[in-house]
């Protein structure tokens, strides 16, 4: 009769789906690319989408000199979900009418990120885009999804 046995090893999560990769990615938008260091839900899941593949951070950037987007659909990630709420309880973000917004303990995270000179990528193209990718901008793609 054969045997098997197995070892019990913990596995790798990618960075993707670490809350607090999530947390400091999302709070680095609303820092650097948000109107007011706010922002929708649907706009922060439009960035998240949009920072996982070069193809997509190439449209974004894009975007902001002709001022339109070019991506007829995104992914919603329920991981972001989590990792807001995870920002909220630590009082990183504060719940808008439409979304959330970065609380002063948020802005000091951010700074200490970039003291530290982490997310180098995303804080580059962040800041090159500025507010240009508008809440407007992602109104018109909602908009033709109903």
């Amino acid at each position: 009769m054969t045997h098997l046995a197995f070892t019990v090893r913990p596995s790798v999560v990618l960075p993707d789906h670490r809350p607090f990769y999530k947390i400091t990615q999302l709070l680095l938008v609303l820092l650097l690319a948000s109107h007011g260091k706010k922002s929708s839900m649907v706009r922060l899941q439009m960035f998240n989408w949009a920072l996982k593949d070069d193809a997509r951070r190439q449209k974004l950037a894009l975007a902001s000199e002709t001022g339109e987007l070019d991506f007829p659909a995104w992914g919603f990630d329920p991981v972001l979900d989590r990792a807001l709420s995870l920002a909220r309880a630590d009082g990183l973000v504060e719940p808008t009418s439409s979304g959330v917004k970065l609380t002063s303990e948020g802005a000091r995270f951010c700074d200490t990120v970039i003291k530290e000179d982490l997310y180098s990528e995303d804080q580059a193209l962040l800041r090159k885009l500025k507010t240009s990718v508008t809440e407007n901008m992602v109104k018109e793609i909602v908009n033709r999804w109903v």
